[in-house]
């Protein structure tokens, strides 16, 4: 976190390509900063520093920061316009007689190419611009050499042949880039795929993302890369089994397949009387909209290393999802699920551009929001499982399962 005298040195280092200033707090400038230094094209290693409340020319801008604008900044980190997810630190407000000035120190990101709606931005000196063919596999390359993810690690024995190319090109592209950029597009499927961290252009093959997302068999290289739904006929797993599925294939097909099988299979309605009178409401058994926010969270966050898959469990008077892997990173049973970490991140973009993750970090709160006014009971979380995180779902009160 910066200091107040290490600001100071700040606004008097007009050189250093690792500082931008500016006075607005509009979202495309602030993400396209972001974007820039996360890329960290020069290989610095090092933070740079964007100073809100300062003019080009150095001078304090006489702003006055409050709720909204640091609101804004924290917005920059969750709303998914930066892909994969940036590292951000925004400091205190500094008070200084000409002017309040704030600085959102950026990481440089372990999965590069990062972009900002679409588009890769880096730091030209102390400009940034839009990175060229070149300049991203070279941010493509410097990932794949330094892949620390599971997800981000190339896929041994696989190849773009493995991969459905209509399925990137056709539905995924379209949802990853704007109109005018894909017109632009003079890069060959590999390129593609590598500037978005689903191959490995070091190695020449998919990675463990690629073939998750894209893969035409991908329980052959990633054993438990698939759901397991279990319909009891009562509150207990000796009780009859009604129905079972297997959801397998490709992520991008697979979400579709499971956001429509919990619309049409496990969400029920029926009509209740209201005060013994004639009117009647409707009363679901669960939310729709908690039930897609849990289980997305299970496929985004599971351990892919594990031969087990996610389960999902349902009974007369509740819902039992069991993914593998427990905690993840920076995130513990005292701070969840305020704090977040991202056990695969390549993934977890990748479903923020299909439209299965609306804002990072704020899944199992919507979840639990949804869940309140539908008259359900907060959703219950097993965090001592070393290698497990469960979640349970009861059923409306007023639901007797009929």
């Amino acid at each position: 976190m910066v200091s107040r005298e290490e600001l100071l040195g700040l606004l008097k280092d007009m050189e250093s390509d690792r500082v931008e200033r500016t006075t607005s707090f509009r979202e495309e400038k602030l993400g396209q900063a972001v974007c820039a230094f996360s890329n960290d094209l020069p290989n610095h290693k090092k933070p740079g520093y964007v100073l809100l409340g300062v003019e080009d020319s150095g001078n304090i801008a006489g702003k006055k920061v409050g709720d909204e604008e640091l609101q804004k900044l924290g917005d920059v980190r969750s709303n998914g316009n930066v892909l994969p997810q940036p590292h951000l630190e925004v400091s205190p407000v500094f008070h200084f007689p000409e002017g309040d000035v704030v600085v959102l120190e950026v990481h440089p990101s372990e999965f590069p190419p990062v972009r900002y709606k679409g588009r890769c931005y880096i730091r030209i000196g102390p400009r940034k611009g839009v990175a060229s063919i070149q300049e991203e596999r070279v941010l493509a390359e410097k990932r794949a050499s330094t892949a620390r993810t599971f997800d981000e690690r190339s896929c041994p024995g696989s190849s773009i042949e493995n991969l459905s190319l209509d399925l990137f090109q056709l539905y995924y592209l379209p949802q990853a880039f704007d109109a005018e950029t894909l017109e632009a597009n003079r890069r060959t499927a590999k390129e593609q795929l590598a500037s978005l961290g689903f191959y490995d252009p070091v190695r020449g093959m998919c990675t463990n993302a690629g073939v998750l997302m894209f893969g035409n068999n991908p329980l052959y290289f990633i054993k438990g890369a698939y759901l397991q739904y279990v319909k009891f006929g009562g509150t207990e797993m000796t009780d009859t089994v009604r129905e079972e599925k297997e959801f397998s294939g490709p992520l991008a097909t697979v979400l579709k397949n499971l956001d429509d099988f919990v619309k049409t299979n496990i969400i029920k309605q029926k009509p209740v009387r209201q005060n013994g009178g004639f009117q009647e409401r409707k009363v679901f058994n669960y939310p729709v909209w908690a039930l897609r926010e849990l289980l997305m969270n299970a496929v985004m966050h599971r351990d892919y290393e594990s031969n087990a898959p996610v389960y999902i469990y349902e009974f007369t008077d509740r819902i039992e999802m069991v993914n593998p892997g427990g905690l993840y990173g920076d995130v513990r049973p005292e701070n969840f699920p305020d704090a977040s970490d991202y056990r695969n991140p390549i993934v977890a973009a990748g479903m923020k551009v299909l439209g299965y993750v609306n804002r990072f970090n704020f899944g199992v709160k919507n979840a639990q929001k949804q869940l309140e006014q539908n008259g359900n009971p907060p959703a219950a979380f097993n965090l001592g499982l070393n290698t497990k995180f469960a979640v349970t779902v009861r059923a409306n009160g007023e639901w007797d399962g009929a």
